[in-house]
């Protein structure tokens, strides 16, 4: 359920994706390498469940402009200074992106997709994925300031 909660926008959406998931799972149980831990290969399937579900429901209705954007530092989050946030805090705020923007930051910084990965498995071009990751960490920026201005701010 962790899993799908990244992807979606709520309980429900999650459940949705769970469920397919767990449907695909018995479907290709033949498929499965048993080589291979489980985990891991249960995760890839809750993963690309999460990706049809964004396709299916989400991205007819929230389409992004692209925009060029450039990239202030490899810190994904920008600098908080010694604000110590925990893993509850920063997931409650990614919660709080738009879909596409939640996606495509989830795919990158958690599961390490490369950007020409994440256009291929949306059916959004490269300077798409890469836009909408800028975006993703400027909006996540402004949330925690936001959500959690007693945090010790940046210097």
């Amino acid at each position: 359920m962790t899993v799908c909660m990244h992807y979606t926008a709520n309980v429900e959406e999650a459940g949705e994706v769970l469920n397919d998931g767990f449907f695909k799972v018995f479907k290709n149980l033949d498929r499965y390498n048993f080589n291979q831990p489980f985990k891991a290969w249960f995760r890839r399937i809750l993963i690309n469940s999460s990706i049809d579900y964004y396709r299916k429901y989400k991205t007819k209705s929230q389409k992004l402009e692209v925009v060029h954007l450039q990239y202030e530092s490899s810190n994904y989050l920008g600098n908080l200074g010694e604000a110590q946030l925990s893993l509850d805090d920063v997931m409650n705020v990614i919660q709080k992106l738009t879909p596409a923007y939640k996606m495509v930051f989830n795919l990158y910084v958690v599961e390490g997709y490369k950007h020409h990965e994440i256009a291929e498995r949306l059916n959004i071009s490269v300077g798409a994925s890469k836009s909408n990751l800028a975006k993703a960490k400027m909006k996540l920026r402004e949330l925690l300031k936001e959500y959690y201005p007693h945090r010790k701010k940046a210097q």
